[in-house]
């Protein structure tokens, strides 16, 4: 369902006297569940802190993802927006923020939804959208993510970006997001650094990454046993690699396969058995990557050689793209297991 409010005016915003957060919770008996890795932020010098990393909101479109109990929304209110959209998967959460919805007429709009599956490309207006080479809209996505959501949702979301669909059908749509700490960093890992990964290359590829501040876990309740991190992306005018989002993505995890091993050993698992020397040589060779560094000292534009190298291998030969390393394991381990017990029933027939 969808809970509207009456459009309102534009003007200097100020929340009237409501209950606090905390008794927010108390009055409807909201606790956050550990196996959706929920955790509820109640101070409210650390949401407007938050909210400050998105940049300037007066009268801006804003959308909220998982806003719970309503901390980060009072902060987002205050901020002066246009419109605020919030989509909350909990139903037990909707009732506290309908008091906020109350509370600001005409300014929130509350959607019982998954943000993994809610489509975004049509929750603003079309007025709002911009030329990709523009500045960014006034639109900014917005999120206290829960840890179990928040990897896939910011892979989901930088292939948006690559697409330019989703959220990002209105232009380089800025995003500020938690994260567990350890996260943010391989987020904002450099080469070289121990937190380089899979998610280091497809985010900075895409967008420019900041991670703005660090939240102690203590803020949090409950209090998780990591502390949090707060990240803040703008979409690229061009992407440094400038390949399809799937192609980028089975190159990348190719490599970070094994990370702790020289890079061929990952990228050998781009081609099938057969050839698949030749071919890892000719593909390192040609996009002149020392096959001797590690996954992580690697540079995004050795990433991009890597990538356009591998494009032009695949054009020659489309069944290259197809190819899936696991299932080839799969398939060669199946075959042992049919030819052991083929060996089994041979060796028990003879003894007959």
């Amino acid at each position: 369902f969808c809970l509207m409010a009456v459009p309102g005016k534009a003007a200097a915003f100020h929340l009237p006297p409501l209950p606090t957060v905390g008794e927010i919770i108390k009055l409807f008996r909201l606790k956050a569940r550990k196996q959706l890795s929920q955790n509820f932020l109640l101070d409210l010098r650390l949401t407007d802190k938050i909210v400050r990393q998105a940049g300037e909101l007066k009268n801006a479109y804003v959308c909220e993802v998982g806003p719970g109990p309503g901390g980060i929304t009072r902060s987002i209110l205050s901020a002066g927006v246009g419109q605020l959209l919030l989509i909350e998967k909990d139903t037990r959460f909707i009732p506290g923020l309908q008091i906020l919805s109350e509370a600001a007429p005409g300014k929130v709009s509350i959607v019982h939804g998954d943000i993994l599956t809610y489509k975004m490309e049509k929750a603003f207006p079309k007025h709002l959208k911009k030329n990709w080479d523009d500045e960014p809209p006034d639109i900014h996505i917005i999120g206290n993510l829960p840890f179990s959501v928040s990897t896939p949702l910011i892979i989901k979301w930088l292939e948006n970006v690559s697409k330019k669909d989703g959220p990002f059908t209105y232009g380089r749509t800025q995003m500020t997001l938690t994260f567990q700490k350890e996260v943010a960093e391989r987020l904002t890992a450099n080469p070289g650094g121990k937190q380089r990964s899979r998610l280091s290359i497809m985010s900075q590829h895409l967008c420019t990454v900041e991670n703005c501040f660090i939240i102690p876990g203590q803020a949090f309740v409950p209090k998780p046993e990591v502390d949090v991190a707060v990240v803040h992306f703008t979409p690229l005018v061009q992407p440094k690699i400038q390949q399809p989002f799937e192609l980028v993505e089975k190159v990348v995890q190719s490599v970070f396969q094994f990370r702790r091993k020289y890079c061929f050993h990952g990228i050998e698992t781009l081609f099938p058995e057969s050839g698949r020397l030749k071919r890892t040589e000719q593909l390192m060779m040609t996009a002149n990557v020392d096959p001797t560094l590690r996954p992580f000292q690697l540079s995004m534009s050795q990433f991009r050689n890597l990538c356009n190298t591998y494009r032009k291998m695949c054009d020659e030969d489309p069944s290259l793209f197809v190819y899936n390393y696991r299932e080839e394991l799969r398939q060669k381990k199946k075959k042992r297991k049919l030819l052991k017990s083929t060996s089994q029933l041979e060796e028990t027939e003879e003894e007959n």
